[in-house]
């Protein structure tokens, strides 16, 4: 099975293929297009000036991680989209794109929660090397999650806030 990802939750439009053979998921490409020189200007991420540098790096991007993974259309079981929390007018481009891509080709669509992504992505990237049980700590924007993580993915909200210092302190860095 293979799956296209697309995130344009704030600033950066990503894409990336997942090809997952016995339950070992395997990440074949991942591209991203950051808005950093268009939003530094400001001292912060512009709502409009994101939708719109979405809008314009969304093919591109999509259209190179299918060629880095070596995938076809007709190779992708489904689409999976950041359905939110997020700025509203950059999920919109990437729920719009992912929903047209998938009517136009018959596959599914799956509608993935923007911090529980964040955990995915470490789960799949570290696969081997975690041992359970594990403290995820998400710091995204104005949400700052804890997380405890059990083996075959499940996982309990320890904390949250909806301060977005430790957030802007991350970007900083």
């Amino acid at each position: 099975m293979r799956i296209l990802g697309i995130e344009s939750s704030c600033d950066e439009t990503a894409a990336a293929v997942v090809q997952d053979d016995s339950n070992r998921a395997t990440i074949l490409s991942s591209v991203v297009a950051s808005q950093l020189e268009t939003h530094s200007k400001y001292g912060g991420v512009v709502p409009e000036l994101a939708s719109r540098e979405h809008l314009r790096a969304i093919v591109p991007v999509v259209r190179s991680a299918m060629e880095r993974s070596g995938s076809s259309w007709d190779d992708l079981s489904a689409i999976a989209v950041t359905q939110g929390p997020g700025l509203v007018g950059s999920l919109l481009v990437g729920i719009t794109y992912a929903k047209s891509i998938c009517f136009a080709r018959g596959i599914p669509l799956i509608a993935v929660n923007h911090i529980e992504g964040h955990i995915h992505a470490v789960v799949l990237e570290a696969v081997d090397r975690l041992a359970y049980p594990a403290l995820a700590l998400v710091v995204s924007g104005g949400h700052t999650h804890l997380f405890q993580v059990r083996q075959g993915f499940s996982y309990r909200l320890l904390g949250k806030t909806r301060d977005d210092a430790a957030g802007e302190a991350f970007d900083k860095v």
